[in-house]
Order: structure tokens, then C-alpha cells, then sequence
């Protein structure tokens, strides 16, 4: 038993889908859910996801040993304004944000002396959210990053945590907080901004066009729109705070992007098949690293 009491704030896709793994696994005598919708509260208690369901944070945070922050990375501030004089002495705080430098920022200054704070981010998610398109095995075989505030006092804090997501299946993987939204801005946040533009473009179109466009989508336009479909809150803080990262990935994507408009332009044909060979490599790297299938809950 990893945690006698874990309060999960935020019970969408990811918080539900840890408090189902929690469960599964036995890695807490007791799951709190503590989220501000009460439609969230009453969906968590018609599933049984939770054995305490509280729209009070601080409430819902004074008994935890561990609380897992599941909430936007824009809402963080509140967050912590809400259950900082909550939080129990030698309690530890972790997160679920795909932004990590400006998530530390926004948290750190109301995290207790005794409590402790690691930060970290699961490489793993649909499109779906909500607590009920949650489900146990979302982790497994995917990435957790942990990202430590090199504070030096929370080695074993750091410890505890990493265990805890090695329980729910996945690969644990430390770096710092830069190197992470350094990382994520282009595996992650550049090919969802591109994915927006691209299905945002489509809804541009004229009527009949847009029409045409739906009903004979490709299998390269329909995974953009799957990708495009994600928690608009979620991305929209997302680009905003990491968007230093963000505008230095895109400026290198227009660069790029200008190269390849050239070699067409010129009928290049060469480049573009140097281009699209190398880039075929990455696949294959993907497929081979097992990272390459979508998860369900079926699957």
C-alpha cells in the first residue's frame, strides 16, 4: 500500500483514470475526489470512483498524503490558493500538467515548508474527457516524466512518487522542468496546434466544400481531427504557458515548412524524397519504442 489517503482534484479523463488504477492496484487504503463541477462530483459517486467526493478542495485535501492535481495547468493558481493552509504536514503534492516550468511557478509559493512538491506528466491521454471515458490501464507501457525541483530535500519524496507510477504500469523517466516542455513542445503541443489549424482551416471553407471535406476524410485528416479534438481549456493553457517553447517550435515548423514550399515550387523531387525517407525512420522508432497505438477502453 503505496498511500493510506490520495485526493485526486480534478476527475477528467486522467484523474479518473488514476483513481481506477489506484483501486485496481490497491496503492491506497482511500481515493478522494475533489473537483469544483458538481455535475463531476455526482458522475465520480454514480460510478464509484471515489470513496469521499468533495467541490470543496480544501476539504477535500485535509486528510491526503499524497494529492494529485488533475486540473489545467491555468487553473493551478486557484488550486493552490485553495488548499494551502489545508494541506497536512508531511503530505506530498504531485501534478498531471503538460507544462511543467510555468506549473512550478504558478504552485510552488503556496506549497507548504513541510509538504512536499514533484512535479509530473503522463505521456498518455485520448481525446476524450470526463470521468467516465476514464479507465485503469491508460498507463501502462506509456511514459511518466518526473520532474524534481532540485531543492535537494525531497529524494524520498521524488522516490515515492516514481513508485507510484511504476505500480500503475508505466515507464518513469526524470529531467528537469525546461527539458520537459522543451521535449513536449514538439512531440505534444506543435502537432495539436497543427492539428487545430488544419481542421480550424476546414471549418473555413465554403458550405459545400466543408461538406466534402467531412464526408470524404482521408485517414490523414481524420487523425487531425481526433487530435483537434481535445479539452479546448486544457490546450488553451497549454500554448499559454509553455509558450516560450511553443513560439521557438513553430518558428523552426514555418522554417521548415518554407523549405518545403520551395522544393515543390522548383519540382524538387529529390529533397522531398530525402525528406519523406528520413521522416519515415521516426515511425518505425515509434512503432518499435510501442508507442505508436492509440489507447482505448477496450483495448
Amino acid at each position: 500500500m503505496s498511500f493510506k489517503t490520495i485526493t485526486i482534484i480534478g476527475f477528467g479523463l486522467i484523474g479518473s483514470s488514476l483513481a481506477r488504477q489506484f483501486k485496481a492496484k490497491n496503492l491506497c487504503e482511500k481515493i478522494v475526489c475533489a473537483d469544483v463541477s458538481q455535475d463531476v462530483c455526482d458522475q465520480v459517486k454514480l460510478l464509484g470512483l471515489a470513496d469521499e467526493v468533495y467541490t470543496d478542495l480544501a476539504r477535500g485535501c485535509k486528510e491526503a498524503d499524497l494529492v494529485v492535481i488533475c486540473v489545467p495547468v491555468g487553473a493551478y493558481k486557484a488550486v493552490g490558493q485553495a488548499i494551502s493552509s489545508s494541506l497536512k504536514s508531511g503530505a506530498i503534492v504531485t501534478d498531471v500538467g503538460s507544462v511543467k516550468f510555468k506549473a512550478i511557478k504558478d504552485l510552488q509559493p503556496f506549497i507548504p515548508a513541510d509538504v512536499s512538491f514533484v512535479p509530473s506528466h503522463p505521456i498518455a491521454g485520448t481525446e476524450k474527457s470526463g470521468p467516465e471515458h476514464g479507465f485503469g490501464h491508460l498507463f501502462e507501457g506509456r511514459w511518466f516524466i518526473v520532474t524534481p525541483i532540485d531543492d535537494g530535500r525531497d529524494a524520498l519524496a521524488v522516490k515515492r512518487v516514481c513508485d507510484l507510477w511504476d505500480a500503475c504500469g508505466a515507464n518513469v523517466e526524470i529531467m528537469t522542468p525546461k527539458h520537459h516542455d522543451k521535449i513536449l513542445g514538439i512531440t505534444s503541443h506543435l502537432p495539436h496546434l497543427i492539428a487545430f489549424s488544419i481542421v480550424g482551416t476546414a471549418t473555413d471553407l465554403e458550405d459545400d466544400i466543408k461538406g466534402e471535406v467531412i464526408k470524404y476524410s482521408a485517414g490523414g485528416f481524420r487523425d487531425f481531427t481526433r487530435i483537434a479534438a481535445g479539452d479546448p481549456t486544457m490546450w488553451r493553457d497549454i500554448f499559454l504557458n509553455n509558450k516560450y517553447a511553443m513560439l521557438e517550435m513553430i518558428q523552426r515548423f514555418n522554417e521548415d515548412l518554407t523549405e518545403l514550399q520551395k522544393a515543390i515550387r522548383q519540382e524538387d523531387g529529390d529533397k522531398l524524397y530525402d525528406l519523406f525517407l528520413r521522416t519515415s525512420q521516426i515511425r518505425k522508432g515509434v512503432v518499435q519504442a510501442k508507442q505508436d497505438d492509440v489507447p482505448t477502453k477496450g483495448s
